[in-house]
């Protein structure tokens, strides 16, 4: 029978184990330089932000696409850059450069003000950061840019790296092969064939004089088998003299076995019978069990046929909640839009009439610019008509910046607004400031009528909050108050007090309106409930303020109220959503 030597079996299992080894270290070696070398591109690709940003964020305020290309131009000349994506604030593409790839999620935080690195198929990895313009103290986002880079020029990077180590590695497995293979040699094949070579030349019929002499073992493992196989040779020898000893003794008990073979016959005679009576008892209580076994899949049956119907109806049942659920969606969705919709009707004609008596001021300033003009043509000119005209230019221009200020602040205050209502990011609001910008947007539907609103805030109180969600908020609780607090009423007092109480803002809404009774007030908070459906009221209103305190901004709020004595809403908030502590939901 073929042998395969052990000698080349321990060399095949070490070699193995450090060529896999030596490969899992090689290619971790090289992944660790891929992944240095590709954050290091990451930081340079963050550092690029400090460097172009400013220009980008003026270059696209001011609609300046020529420039906006001439710098993609100038960021894609660098090496590490494959592609260079800008966009404005709407996501609309203003130039694509070079290698570029979709990324999902690739505009996440870019609203906070924070960059991140992005990762994408085609070996396309990037950092996305965005472009904030300050103005007049406030922050826009204006657009964001996203850098690409790739594998290759990572590679190109680390080729050299990957060489030396490879080397290194196959320099290393070929000397160690080398030395295993002598030392393989001399301290075990060679020792091992002299002990087969004897072993193979032992007389059996003569094992007292067999005994292994092989002078090159040096005290080694194979020294031991030596010496054990030896007292092995010795004591084979002996149990060869016993075993011819137990050989008689077997004889005579083989004598006495079959006597016992004999008694033993007649005893299995006697238990079979007695066996064959109890397998009769069996097969009786096995058809008492197979009939018990037929009622019992009937019974199952009937089971089965019941839970299908069940699952039928449970499924039925499903189908309607995930039909309610989403058409309970949409009717929030578009009581959002015809909030927005009807804030847009009324800031526009607010904006109208500013900006008309501006536009009546300066057809009145040209008009009086051609009759000076038509004097100073004809040289009858007079110094009264130069002082009345300086005296009228000056009242226009005041009127026109008068005019164009309120008409700017107006703008301002509905488009952070109507931003807000949209999103749904975090951000840093001064809240006094905040909820005169919402009543300000509401003028529109507030000067119809001489209620009154006053705010009793911190000037310096700030909250990290998603603005959006404040701002909902307190529109839906302002219109109800108008809507249905004041209806019947000429004229009414709404307050809203604010104070910080720790990590926590408290805000008390109070309206001295109508009230509502105890029972109106038990389902205030549940959807679709109104008292004005017959005036196109969706019962939504109160519904979303109250999903958005509980779960947007992770708060508490509670209503009280009298018939005749107003409504109030106390809210407790966080002051930043960072720090906000688990609440009791009541």
């Amino acid at each position: 029978m073929a042998t395969k030597s052990i000698s080349r079996r321990l060399l095949v299992s070490v070699l193995s184990v450090y060529f896999v080894l030596t490969f899992a270290v090689t290619c971790i070696q090289v992944v660790a330089e891929y992944t240095t070398t590709k954050n290091y591109i990451s930081d340079e690709l963050r550092t690029l932000e400090n460097t172009f940003s400013a220009s980008l964020t003026r270059a696209i305020w001011e609609l300046n696409t020529p420039q906006v290309v001439s710098i993609s131009e100038g960021l894609l000349a660098i090496p590490m850059i494959e592609g260079v994506l800008i966009r404005d604030d709407q996501s609309e593409l203003l130039t694509q450069m070079g290698q570029v790839s979709e990324f999902e999620n690739s505009r996440s935080n870019t609203s906070t003000g924070h960059g991140n690195v992005i990762h994408g198929a085609d070996g396309l990895f990037g950092y996305t950061f965005p472009l904030v313009f300050e103005f007049s103290g406030r922050s826009t986002h204006v657009g964001d840019v996203t850098l690409f880079s790739s594998h290759h020029v990572v590679i190109d990077r680390i080729i050299v790296s990957i060489y030396f180590m490879l080397g290194s590695a196959a320099t290393k497995t070929a000397f160690l092969i080398g030395l295993f293979l002598l030392a393989f040699r001399k301290h075990l094949t060679k020792p091992l064939g002299d002990l087969v070579d004897q072993i193979e030349r032992i007389d059996l019929d003569n094992l007292g004089t067999a005994q292994l002499q092989v002078t090159e073992l040096e005290e080694s493992e194979l020294s031991v088998i030596q010496l054990s196989f030896n007292n092995l040779i010795g004591k084979v020898s002996s149990s060869q003299d016993e075993l011819k000893q137990a050989q008689k003794q077997l004889l005579k008990t083989n004598d006495m076995l079959d006597q016992q073979n004999l008694m033993l016959e007649q005893e299995v005679a006697k238990k079979t019978a007695n066996l064959s009576q109890a397998m009769m008892d069996l097969q009786k209580q096995k058809y008492q069990l197979e009939t018990q076994q037929k009622n019992l899949k009937e019974e199952i049956e009937t089971r089965r046929e019941t839970e299908k119907e069940l699952v039928e109806k449970t499924n039925q049942l499903e189908n309607t909640i995930e039909n309610l659920s989403l058409a309970h969606g949409k009717l929030v969705e578009s009581e959002k839009l015809a909030a927005l919709g009807g804030l847009v009707a009324g800031i526009t004609h607010d904006v109208n009439t500013p900006i008309g008596v501006g536009v009546t001021a300066t057809s009145f300033l040209a008009d009086r610019l051609n009759h000076i003009s038509k004097k100073f043509d004809d040289k009858s000119l007079s110094a009264s008509d130069m002082k009345s005209f300086v005296s009228e230019s000056r009242q226009s221009i005041d009127l026109l910046n008068n005019n164009l200020s309120r008409a700017s602040e107006l703008i301002a205050s509905f488009k952070q607004i109507a931003v807000d209502q949209t999103s749904e990011a975090v951000r840093t609001i001064n809240i006094k400031q905040y909820l005169n910008e919402v009543i300000t947007s509401l003028k529109p539907k507030l000067k119809k009528s001489k209620h009154d609103i006053f705010i009793n805030c911190p000037d310096d109180l700030d909250m990290k909050v998603p603005a959006g969600a404040v701002s909902q908020i307190f529109t839906n609780f302002l219109l109800n108050s108008v809507i249905h607090g004041f209806d019947g009423r000429d004229e009414g007092r709404i307050d809203i007090d604010v104070k910080l109480d720790g990590e926590y803002v408290d805000i008390i809404y109070k309206d001295n309106g109508n009230g509502v009774s105890e029972e109106q007030l038990a389902m205030l908070f549940d959807p679709f409930y109104t008292t004005k459906r017959e005036a196109g009221g969706s019962g939504l209103g109160t519904n979303i303020a109250y999903n958005l305190v509980k779960q947007t901004l992770e708060g508490d709020i509670e209503a009280s109220s009298k018939e005749g004595e107003g409504l109030t809403y106390h809210l407790r908030i966080p002051k930043s959503l960072e720090n906000a502590l688990p609440q009791t939901h009541r």
